[in-house]
């Protein structure tokens, strides 16, 4: 069986998507989303989001699988820099590894694990293993929160299959580059987000920073299946983008009735 048909642990039951405590020092209610990355994988969907809040700025995984059912980790920028390299150092090791077959003479270890490493930030740990089942190979990375999780307790996990190390590890080095991986707060103080629902859509505004300045991103996100559209427009051109509004709705308003 190929590495085409690999990509998951089944016996592995997912976090469930619920917060926890030690979640608010990455995640919180007042984040703004920054930029998004979405990745197709075999089966499965990926999104790399870049969040920010009033701690600084982070990058929340996503993996929704064949059936719909979703885990995420949340990475410090430091972190997924991190996490950036061993990616680059698995797909290496991967690519030295013989072709995978259930009938391959070269048994694996008992537990399936062919690299591990470690990643530490603070409280939380990240485990990352490339590993080997009767499906193929993957790399699974679990996060656990210290001091909200007991020592052997369940984990947030992600599963990557083997074959998309290097299109994760390119998507993830894009937003590095763009906003950087240091963790410090945003040295101005941006406008808070705002959202509004229309008819069976959502529309999310929210002012980043980047490199290149501040800017305002709209996102279009569809209630019934989650698919999600956005444009990002820089400050420079907000006035002009208010105004070509304002006109459309002064020529609305003063339309007659029955037109």
């Amino acid at each position: 069986m190929s590495d085409r048909e690999s990509g998951d642990e089944q016996q592995q039951p997912q976090a469930q998507e619920a917060s926890d405590p030690g979640e608010s020092a990455l995640g919180g209610a007042a984040e703004q989303e920054l930029a998004t990355r979405t990745l197709h994988i075999q089966s499965k969907r990926f999104y790399l989001d870049v969040k920010q809040n009033r701690r600084g700025r982070f990058i929340k995984v996503a993996e929704v699988g064949a059936g719909g059912k979703k885990s995420r980790l949340l990475l410090a920028m430091s972190s997924a820099a991190e996490f950036r390299d061993f990616l680059s150092d698995f797909s290496e090791h991967y690519s030295r590894l013989g072709e995978h077959s259930p009938t391959n003479s070269e048994t694996p270890p008992e537990d399936g694990k062919l690299k591990s490493e470690i990643i530490v930030k603070d409280n939380r740990r990240y485990y990352l293993d490339l590993k080997e089942n009767q499906r193929g190979r993957f790399l699974r990375v679990s996060e656990q929160v210290s001091q909200t999780i007991p020592r052997g307790g369940p984990r947030s996990q992600i599963a990557i299959p083997a074959q998309g190390m290097i299109e994760f590890r390119d998507a993830l080095t894009e937003l590095l580059e763009e906003f950087g991986t240091d963790d410090q707060e945003p040295q101005n103080e941006l406008p808070e987000s705002r959202s509004m629902r229309v008819e069976n859509k959502m529309f999310y505004f929210d002012v980043g920073s980047n490199r290149r300045g501040v800017y305002l991103r709209v996102s279009e996100v569809s209630v019934r299946n989650n698919f999600r559209t956005a444009i990002t427009i820089p400050e420079r051109s907000w006035g002009r983008f208010r105004d070509i509004i304002s006109e459309f709705v002064d020529k609305a308003s003063t339309k007659p009735e029955g037109e």
